[in-house]
């Protein structure tokens, strides 16, 4: 890694359009010390998109969705990852850098999808369900994983599940993103009932809402784990990282993202001509984690991710097959 540190001061130009120099100046004591340390320990921070602009375009390495994420995970030369994002992604870095130390700023930082289903829950599924591929969203624990075929993410579940050439599986646990992949390829869906605390909030009426707001036009994308009623509202439904290739390549006068809050923050920072409009839910096991502790994190080597090898050697295997089967066309 290089030995010249960059400082809170060059790192400014990075968040200028949604940070306040007055607000920077209160974290330039914490955003020095992380980088500081991120060269003693030979450490890399990987954030996920719903990060605070700060941690997103601060002091992170490497940012993105879940697939992204796990992609990236794979070519990480570092000794230590630091997973600013929640428990299941940085159980995900480490299956695929069994050798590397993951750490977690904040052992509080689950999921809410990962915590509605069980492993005793997919063998029962599969005990109803025999001979059915087992898909697995990738906010899931470890465990569940190990019980999975294949993993997917909200980015590549359509490739995946077309890319298995069977007419039915049951996909797990996100009962509305399962909705909305089952209208889009066609297959049969066995469901569970799961759902993300932050998507399943947003209703129709609140896109109804932002058009009567903005009567002159608004373009909204909506996450697909939105429930179905909702994405039909909206006028492109895609993962974090298509809403912004979206934002990127037709550039709208105005968007609203129809997903966690920092979202719209992150983008205007790298989209300044595009209005962001913010009907927002916030996640609060994202929002755990903050500047003050990634640096304790650093500090500490804490929390350290660690996961039984019986567990890991399936859930891996889950894992890599999704990896395996490339990225969806573009």
């Amino acid at each position: 890694m290089s030995t010249t540190l960059i400082t809170a001061d060059e790192l400014y130009q990075r968040v200028d359009h949604v940070v306040p120099a007055v607000e920077w100046a209160t974290m330039a004591d914490d955003v020095n010390a992380i980088m500081r340390l991120k060269a003693e320990r030979n450490a890399v921070i990987l954030a996920h998109n719903y990060m605070r602009p700060e941690i997103f375009h601060g002091i992170s390495d490497i940012v993105g969705d879940s697939l992204a994420l796990a992609r990236e995970a794979t070519t990480v030369e570092a000794d230590v990852i630091v997973l600013a994002g929640v428990h299941f992604m940085a159980e995900t870095a480490k299956l695929l850098n069994p050798s590397k130390t993951v750490l977690i700023p904040d052992l509080r930082s689950g999921c809410s999808l990962a915590e509605s289903i069980t492993p005793e829950q997919v063998r029962e599924l599969r005990r109803q369900h025999p001979g059915v591929p087992v898909v697995t969203y990738v906010n899931t624990s470890a465990a569940v994983k190990a019980e999975s075929d294949i993993c997917i993410t909200s980015g590549n579940a359509v490739h995946i599940i077309e890319s298995l050439g069977v007419p039915e599986v049951i996909f797990i646990p996100d009962q509305f993103l399962a909705a909305n992949v089952a209208r889009q390829t066609g297959v049969k869906v066995i469901t569970h009932p799961g759902a993300c605390e932050v998507h399943e909030r947003f209703t129709p009426l609140d896109i109804r809402q932002v058009r009567a707001d903005y009567p002159d036009g608004v373009t909204v994308l909506a996450h697909p784990e939105c429930p179905p009623e909702v994405v039909d509202e909206a006028d492109f439904a895609g993962s974090t990282a298509q809403m912004i290739n979206f934002v990127a390549q037709q550039r709208p006068q105005r968007v609203a993202l129809i997903t966690e809050c920092s979202m719209s923050d992150n983008v205007a920072q790298q989209y300044p001509d595009v209005e962001f409009v913010r009907p927002c839910n916030l996640c609060p096991h994202m929002k755990r984690n903050t500047l003050a502790k990634i640096r304790h994190s650093l500090e500490t080597m804490t929390h350290e991710v660690t996961i039984d090898p019986e567990v890991a050697d399936r859930a891996r295997a889950s894992v890599e097959r999704m990896l395996a089967v490339g990225a969806p066309p573009k």
